[in-house]
């Protein structure tokens, strides 16, 4: 009998354990909630090591200090135009860090689309790994209230004039948004390529732009069910999501990635990329 009600105690323990478990991912806020991935084995496993790359700009791209109000500063990569313009692009790194292939993807950005600056913030204040354990301990090791005291540093700098448009891959997806929502009124798009969704619909009520999502129908993290339950996140706080799924898993538009790429579909959803960022940035 002391067995059976053993027995019936530990289990018990373990639903309310589990019960405990799903409260906390359910509450907790997007940037925490993709971090808690870098705790996954299968997750890490999940993205290749990048190659060795260089990046040698052709468009005179270059390193750049950033005035921060904690009195820390920043840093980014940033390519301006030749021709002055109050359009700006805030590139978000994967959960590398800010390494070459972003720089590479900057500056695809910046001539693609022209008329416009580009400006990839260092979101981890100089750390860059092409390792899945380090870049998983600096994606945890990440603080949001850190990312958006950059991302305020990078708006001083582009001037009150500047319209924003932000976007990001994996780690740098979440982090589109949540720089589309510090920008406020001066965000005119906003593009994320599967990266973790704000939840909070009263967060979301003060984007002051539309949102291309780029995902992939075989991701294991930023499910399907995911991508649904922002869309009617968002349709709910009265915002606009042109959402845009692809037959790939996680990463797919990432050459780097040599098991994960998907050139068809990366190059579709680039196109799609460019259209949206033409029509917002005029």
């Amino acid at each position: 009998m002391k067995s059976i009600y053993l027995f019936i105690f530990c289990a018990w323990i373990t639903t309310v354990s589990y019960a405990q478990n799903d409260i906390v991912v359910c509450h907790t806020p997007a940037t925490e909630k993709f971090a808690m991935f870098a705790s996954n084995k299968d997750f890490n496993a999940s993205h290749p090591l990048p190659g060795k790359y260089i990046h040698v700009s052709e468009e005179g791209g270059k390193m750049i200090t950033l005035k921060c109000a904690d009195g820390k500063d920043a840093n980014g990569y940033l390519l301006m135009s030749k021709v002055k313009t109050d359009n700006w692009i805030f590139v978000f790194q994967e959960w590398w860090g800010l390494n070459d292939y972003i720089k590479r993807q900057s500056e695809s950005l910046f001539k693609d689309l022209g008329n416009v600056n580009v400006l990839a913030l260092d979101m981890y204040d100089g750390k860059v790994s092409a390792e899945r354990e380090t870049a998983a301990k600096y994606m945890q090791e990440f603080k949001q209230e850190r990312g958006d005291i950059i991302v305020k540093g990078a708006i001083a700098y582009a001037g009150k004039n500047a319209k924003i448009g932000t976007i990001g891959w994996c780690f740098g997806g979440g982090q589109s948004l949540q720089a589309a929502l510090t920008a406020g009124k001066q965000t005119v798009a906003c593009v994320m390529y599967y990266g973790m969704p704000v939840e909070d619909i009263d967060k979301l009520k003060k984007l002051n732009s539309e949102v291309l999502g780029i995902f992939a129908i075989e991701d294991k993290y930023i499910t399907p069910e995911v991508v649904a339950k922002f869309e009617s996140n968002m349709k709910a706080a009265g915002k606009k999501a042109i959402i845009k799924n692809y037959n790939a898993d996680h990463g797919f538009a990432n050459p780097s990635n040599a098991k994960g790429y998907k050139e068809e579909a990366s190059k579709d959803a680039y196109a799609n990329t460019l259209e949206f960022f033409k029509g917002k940035l005029k």
